[in-house]
């Protein structure tokens, strides 16, 4: 098992292009598709809980977002986005990069570089 951990969609450019950055950087991670294995409440409560980022940022405000009735109301508090990522797996922001007890979502693309080699 790895210390790094990258969740991952193969689809998006900038996932694609994180999982280059971290295998430039010749750090093995474990990559994690999120979409075929989803993370269930305790999984992202814990994730979260390293997200340097807001727990609302977590929540991709997309197309899918819209036609589900959703606003930003609706991913305020952590219940609230956790209750939507456990029922809509594909509104995840991606990239995320988890390092030890710390995480990132890796946009933009120049974020994740500096988290992998140890800053932040």
């Amino acid at each position: 098992m790895s210390d790094l951990t990258l969740l991952h969609n193969p689809k998006c450019s900038t996932s694609r292009a994180a999982l280059e950055t971290i295998e430039g950087e010749g750090v093995e991670a474990d990559v994690v598709q999120y979409l075929k294995e989803p993370l269930d409440e305790a999984a992202l409560r814990e994730l979260i809980g390293k997200l340097e980022d807001e727990p609302t940022a977590l929540v991709r405000r997309d197309s899918f977002f819209k036609e589900q009735g959703l606003t930003d109301a609706d991913v305020a508090s952590v219940d609230q986005v956790v209750t939507v990522l456990v029922e809509h797996p594909r509104l995840m922001q991606r990239p995320v990069i988890v390092k030890g007890d710390r995480a990132i979502i890796g946009r933009p693309k120049d974020r994740v570089a500096p988290f992998v080699a140890g800053g932040s």
